[in-house]
């Protein structure tokens, strides 16, 4: 009975403290992670279009030429010669037709007195207009030997980097070689064809015929091979309307500034952009989200009256450090995100929001202090 007297009295059980969030509706985008490899904008070979020893190479090889710079030179002695002659046969052609012409002038009010037959008359009018066509043709076979001459300069069909020379002075050229003398890629801008699986696009396509999707204006980020972000966003173009026989797969293709040529044909990479954004879910942080024994997501709410209830949620994907919930909560759902451990449904707790700061208290008489915080909880 005397040590019953001296004992203190059981203090009353505090409520648990725990830390919630407000969820509320949002949209969230879903993002595609698929291969990719870049091509160049534009690609063009540098053939010749006569025949003719190559007398010099007019560029640097690797260096950025312009559309229309000279890159080659085909010794023109042959064509020069071609341009001179063809200028020479115009001349004659056109001093033919005078003499025709003036023959058929002449004739003409002869012709009218009967002092020369109407048939020669004829006759001198048919060669005057022979004349005149001689001088066409003669015209054009000039314009094709100055065509000629001035495609012994070979230039550049685009603007872009050109690589190695393919063919050396001295070398013969000719009009319909197989081999090309150079070639030319534009690669600022780039393109980066991103393969697809048909399955994929299928189960796309049926997520944007849903209620509550709706497609993007894809904005594509790239990995390099070595795993280092590019720095610089692209979009998609097009999209291809056939699927590759042999792979599966759709390509489709995105374009990319690329102003210090840091991507060049022929690299692998990573390519992640949206596709669809799904409408009026809900964002709630991994640390809130459990798992049952049978793997089901679920959290704790607090629900009327501060007690704990636990709700299974529809949680398939993450974005970030978020699950994204398509169903089991609604808009002002308060969820439990710190001091969860070891809760239980229909437990009395007292409820703060996640960011309240900690108070902490005048020290105590045994010099220690006492404070609490929501994350301090359980």
């Amino acid at each position: 009975m005397l040590q019953g007297c001296g004992a203190k009295p059981t203090p009353p059980v505090k409520d648990k403290i725990v830390g919630f969030i407000v969820v509320k509706q949002s949209d969230s985008s879903v993002f595609a992670d698929l291969p990719g490899r870049t091509s160049a904008y534009q690609t063009s070979e540098v053939r010749p279009q006569i025949t003719g020893v190559i007398r010099r190479r007019l560029f640097t090889e690797g260096a950025l030429v312009k559309a229309g710079q000279p890159l080659y030179e085909i010794d023109p002695s042959i064509y020069n010669a071609a341009a001179s002659e063809a200028d020479a046969n115009l001349k004659s052609a056109i001093a033919n037709a005078e003499a025709a012409r003036a023959i058929a002038d002449r004739y003409k009010p002869l012709a009218q007195i009967e002092a020369v037959s109407k048939q020669d008359y004829t006759n001198a009018v048919a060669a005057a207009r022979q004349a005149d066509a001689a001088i066409a043709q003669r015209k054009a076979q000039l314009e094709t030997a100055r065509v000629n001459l001035r495609f012994t300069t070979v230039p550049a069909p685009i603007t872009g980097r050109i690589g190695r020379s393919l063919a050396t002075v001295g070398a013969l050229a000719t009009a319909n070689q197989t081999t090309s003398l150079a070639q030319i890629n534009q690669l600022d801008p780039i393109f980066v064809d991103i393969q697809q699986s048909a399955s994929q696009m299928i189960a796309l396509r049926r997520a944007l015929a849903k209620e509550g999707q709706a497609p993007t204006d894809a904005q594509v980020q790239l990995s390099l091979e070595d795993g280092s972000p590019y720095g610089v966003t692209g979009s998609v173009k097009f999209s291809e309307t056939l699927v590759d026989p042999t792979t599966g797969t759709v390509t489709l293709r995105a374009e990319f500034p690329n102003p210090q040529n840091l991507l060049l044909p022929g690299m692998f990479v990573r390519a992640r952009f949206a596709q669809i954004v799904e409408r009026g879910v809900f964002l709630v942080p991994q640390a809130a989200v459990t798992r049952d024994a049978s793997g089901k997501a679920q959290v704790f709410i607090v629900g009327a009256g501060d007690k704990i209830e636990i709700r299974n949620i529809d949680a398939e994907r993450t974005e970030g450090v978020n699950w994204v919930v398509k169903s089991g909560l609604k808009a002002g759902d308060r969820i439990v995100l710190q001091g969860s451990n070891n809760l239980k449904a229909d437990q009395k707790v007292k409820a703060v929001p996640a960011d309240t700061p900690q108070k902490v208290a005048p020290p105590g008489k045994n010099g220690a202090g006492s404070g609490s915080r929501p994350g301090a909880a359980g």
